[in-house]
């Protein structure tokens, strides 16, 4: 790691935030659970298999079309629970607020959090406040943490993923990322580009439910689809062929990203699980995607392959093939 000081792409979630991870919190902190760098970490206590993980939100806008800072921490920490097949049941929340904040922009956004919590089905049991002077702080930053349950049997991580696997997302890619920007910088698109903030543990219960062989769960959040597909394959030391042609992307998300020099593969999305698992359970897992509200637009993007391992290969719809590498730089900081 060259960088002496700490830069805005290493909280991009590309090749800058690893090196970051690996060469500083690992470095220190490193232990079985840590080492295993999933979303969050399974532990066995008497009689349960719990997940446990934490998460901090500092989006910039605080509120924007389909969602606020709120609801994207519950629906955030809640996923990254389901992506370990875990059921979530607690959550905490600490609030760093800055001096001159509106009490009701933030009775706004934790109204919003108990809502998204409540849907859910998870409760918010502890929690923490701290107030910074004005000029310290940015309106308000959230940090989450989740307990879920793992149902006995249920091994679904990164480092699973084998040849002949099938790759599979639950909708289009690239709202949320394209959503944060467009209000951000006040850009009017045609059409009605919202974030996709959801919580997706109902989705990846019910696929499990149908699909028990899963072997990967991953939402494609900082550094989007293409970034984690690249950490899918260097956990599993295998490649992985994306089909270009089955894409899912929105008109209006293409079309703004191809104003501004964007790749939707690149862009953050927050209510999207890129799922893997056998080529005999694909079909039945995108029907099941396909019956559940949030996996109406559930496609079949990609397969594990044995060439290329470590490495993300677009199969372009002319025939070609182009390597897609982790993320570089930071496009779009405080996405999340």
């Amino acid at each position: 790691m060259k960088e002496t000081h700490v830069l805005l792409d290493h909280g991009s979630g590309g090749r800058a935030t690893h090196e970051l991870v690996q060469h500083v919190f690992a470095r220190f902190l490193s232990n079985p659970y840590l080492d295993a760098m999933n979303d969050s970490a399974v532990m066995h206590v008497p009689g349960h298999r719990l997940a446990f993980t934490t998460d901090a939100y500092v989006v910039d806008p605080i509120i924007f079309p389909g969602g606020n800072i709120g609801s994207l921490a519950v629906h955030g920490t809640i996923n990254d629970l389901a992506m370990s097949g875990a059921q979530p049941i607690y959550l905490t929340a600490a609030f760093i607020l800055e001096e001159g904040l509106e009490i009701l922009l933030l009775e706004t956004i934790v109204q919003s959090m108990a809502e998204a919590a409540r849907d859910a089905g998870v409760a918010v049991v502890a929690g923490d406040t701290k107030v910074v002077p004005k000029g310290k702080g940015d309106k308000i930053f959230i940090t989450t943490s989740g307990v879920g349950i793992v149902a006995p049997g249920v091994s679904v991580q990164g480092q699973n993923a084998r040849p002949g696997d099938m790759v599979l997302i639950n909708g289009t890619i690239g709202d949320h990322g394209t959503a944060i920007l467009c209000t951000r910088e006040g850009l009017s698109m045609e059409g009605d580009i919202r974030s996709d903030s959801a919580a997706l543990h109902t989705l990846t219960a019910a696929v499990l439910s149908r699909c028990p062989q899963v072997h990967v769960f991953r939402d494609p959040t900082r550094g989007g689809v293409a970034t984690t597909l690249n950490e899918i394959a260097r956990q599993s030391r295998v490649g992985i062929r994306l089909f270009e042609e089955a894409l899912p992307i929105e008109e209006d998300v293409a079309g703004a990203c191809e104003i501004l020099g964007l790749d939707p593969l690149y862009m953050a999305n927050e209510g999207k699980v890129l799922v893997v698992l056998p080529r005999e359970e694909a079909e039945k897992a995108l029907q099941t995607m396909r019956s559940h509200p949030l996996g109406r637009k559930a496609a079949l993007i990609g397969e594990v392959i044995e060439d290329h391992p470590g490495r993300v290969v677009l199969q372009t719809r002319i025939g070609g093939n182009r390597i897609l590498d982790m993320l570089r730089g930071e496009p779009l900081p405080r996405i999340c």
